[in-house]
């Protein structure tokens, strides 16, 4: 939990506030930014929340704080409506689940709600509430992994909920070697009719991508919207394996259509199809021109 005698001095008064434990993750900025913005390398609350919304979204923040670096002066007696508010709905029966992990720096993880059986994009912290608001959702089937990354508690999620796993061989270790889903090469991955798995090798060698309903991009860390480019992006400086055979995975997902892109690191993007497929055109684009 936040200590406020390590409370940053760029914080505004009032209940609310960051500490000097903060690693600069961007989760509770993306999040509440009406509260949160960048100061000093690290963020801080520059604006107390002034309706129950507010405070609400803000309460969801100080929940999914990897390091647990968001604090309030008084102990909130509506924490609990907090934790029962998570996972947020994102649209239709897509949510964000909050709760992120260190272990992944504070990389947002997904909860899709579907009858043929429910899917956890990568894997966030593993914690009382919200393993307890997913089994009143029913549970998790598959638990599918973009990359090595972003795995977190992917272990005691599948000892408690039985689930699946999936990850590209390229990107097992020692702590996915138990993987029950292992896929190889670079062949398309038909999970259901629904669900199709894309490898995008550029950020990491086996990392993939997960396309839900022709209509959801979950993309890891291979594609993210940037506010200050006001664009879509790739992460050139957090590029493992190579640039150029990410700007060529890129490339593939100019084939499809989907309308969001829902990014481990980075911020989210909504918008139609067509103007989804121009902004990745221009992604491609500026991605040529990098270096």
């Amino acid at each position: 939990m936040a200590h406020l005698q390590q409370r940053r001095s760029q914080n505004v008064s009032g209940d609310f506030y960051v500490d000097s434990t903060c690693i600069d993750c961007d989760t509770c900025r993306w999040m509440v930014p009406e509260v949160f913005h960048s100061a000093g390398g690290q963020s801080a609350v520059y604006h107390q929340p002034t309706s129950e919304i507010e405070r609400l979204r803000s309460l969801q923040a100080l929940l999914a704080c990897p390091t647990a670096s968001i604090g309030t002066v008084e102990k909130p007696k509506d924490i609990k409506e907090a934790q029962q508010s998570l996972p947020i709905l994102v649209a239709e029966n897509v949510y964000h689940c909050g709760y992120h992990a260190e272990d992944s720096y504070g990389a947002a993880s997904y909860f899709i709600q579907r009858p043929e059986g429910n899917v956890l994009v990568d894997s966030p912290r593993f914690t009382p509430p919200l393993v307890k608001r997913i089994e009143e959702m029913g549970g998790i089937r598959y638990l599918y992994l973009t990359h090595r990354d972003d795995v977190a508690d992917h272990q005691k999620y599948a000892e408690h909920f039985k689930c699946e796993r999936i990850l590209h061989s390229d990107e097992i270790n020692s702590g996915t070697r138990n993987v029950e889903i292992q896929l190889s090469g670079s062949e398309l991955f038909e999970l259901a009719p629904d669900l199709l798995i894309i490898p995008v090798p550029g950020h990491t060698k086996g990392h993939t991508v997960l396309l839900y309903n022709n209509k959801f991009l979950f993309t890891g860390d291979h594609l993210a919207w940037s506010d200050e480019l006001n664009q879509l992006i790739a992460f050139r400086r957090a590029c493992w394996y190579s640039w150029t055979e990410l700007t060529k995975s890129m490339h593939k997902l100019v084939n499809y259509s989907f309308e969001w892109v829902l990014p481990g690191h980075g911020r989210r993007y909504h918008a139609d199809a067509k103007t989804m497929n121009q902004q990745l055109q221009q992604c491609i684009t500026w991605m040529k021109s990098t270096k």
